[in-house]
């Protein structure tokens, strides 16, 4: 898979998870220790998050990093 298809689908599998949870941006920007520009960034697809800001924002949202980023 091309890096910029999966730099897509975890920007939008984090913006699909953020809206499930009722977080705004700055809530989980804060709760997940980035700022609130960058998570901006990640969910438009326009940041390349390293997998530690990805679990990061996993934790702060309570899922599973395999529910952005699904291997199967």
């Amino acid at each position: 898979m091309v890096k910029k298809e999966i730099i897509k689908i975890v920007a939008e599998n984090i913006r699909i998870e953020r809206l499930r949870k009722r977080f705004s941006q700055e809530k989980l920007a804060e709760a997940a220790d980035i700022t609130q520009n960058y998570l901006s960034m990640i969910e438009k697809g326009t940041a390349n998050p390293s997998i530690v800001v990805v679990i990061k924002i996993c934790k702060a949202l309570g899922i599973d990093l395999n529910t952005i980023y699904p291997l199967t």
